[in-house]
């Protein structure tokens, strides 16, 4: 297990309202407590945790997980996603992708993708984003032209955000928008936790052709029909 997996893993035993020992982190990680130790220490120097007498509680961390923290959860699924959500783009298409880790892997799909690499040094594909992650793994592929909305950083989640990222999106025609949200509902529809990104997400939405929704949360089988009911297309990879 890496360093970044177990803070994802120690984050997700963190109890809401009560403590986390030292003891008890290395008993359901299998490390030894000088790691936990370490570990915890490195967490509460970003403020994600805040170190007490044997170990640690989460109680003043309110906002969202950083990006690169969540990469190893759900890896599998997020991969095989972004490849089924970027096999639907056609050579020559463009699209937003906002941020988060499953379009991440929208775009490393869409920038591996053999039939958009035609050995010219041609953009195939147009990619329009406002995640910095994103706009800096595709700035060196050649078959992939880069727009960056441009906008204010939104450091949890590699954003930019506000006015000036408004102003772009405003002016441009998009085939398709794969965007990544925080909930999903098939009455309310998507939704994100924070108004800013929502802001943009539905700007996106609303300037392309075609809006992909890339979620890697478990969903039962009467709750996938009730998006099919409503005349949405569900794909699951």
């Amino acid at each position: 297990m890496s360093r970044y997996q177990r803070w994802n893993a120690l984050l997700d035993l963190m109890p809401g309202d009560g403590q986390l020992t030292v003891a008890e982190a290395a008993k359901a990680l299998g490390v030894s407590q000088a790691t936990i130790r370490r570990d915890l220490d490195q967490l509460a120097g970003q403020q994600l945790v805040t170190r007490t007498r044997g170990g640690a509680v989460a109680g003043h961390v309110t906002y969202d997980l950083p990006l690169r923290y969540k990469t190893a959860r759900h890896a599998p699924e997020k991969q095989r996603i972004g490849r089924a959500a970027a096999a639907l783009v056609a050579p020559g298409a463009s699209v937003a992708l906002n941020g988060g880790t499953t379009t991440s892997e929208v775009a490393r799909a869409l920038a591996t993708r053999p039939d958009l690499q035609d050995g010219t040094g041609a953009p195939a594909v147009t990619v329009v984003t406002n995640a910095m992650n994103i706009a800096n793994e595709l700035a060196v592929r050649p078959n992939v032209k880069i727009v960056v909305t441009g906008g204010v950083t939104r450091g949890q989640s590699y954003e930019l955000i506000g006015p000036f990222a408004t102003l772009v999106l405003s002016q441009l025609s998009l085939d398709w928008a794969i965007l990544g949200v925080d909930a999903l509902d098939p009455r309310t529809g998507a939704s994100a936790h924070h108004e800013g990104e929502a802001s943009i997400n539905h700007l996106m939405a609303s300037r392309a052709d075609q809006v992909v929704i890339v979620a890697d949360r478990d969903a039962a089988p009467d709750s996938l029909t009730a998006f099919t009911e409503r005349g949405i297309r569900v794909i699951t990879a």
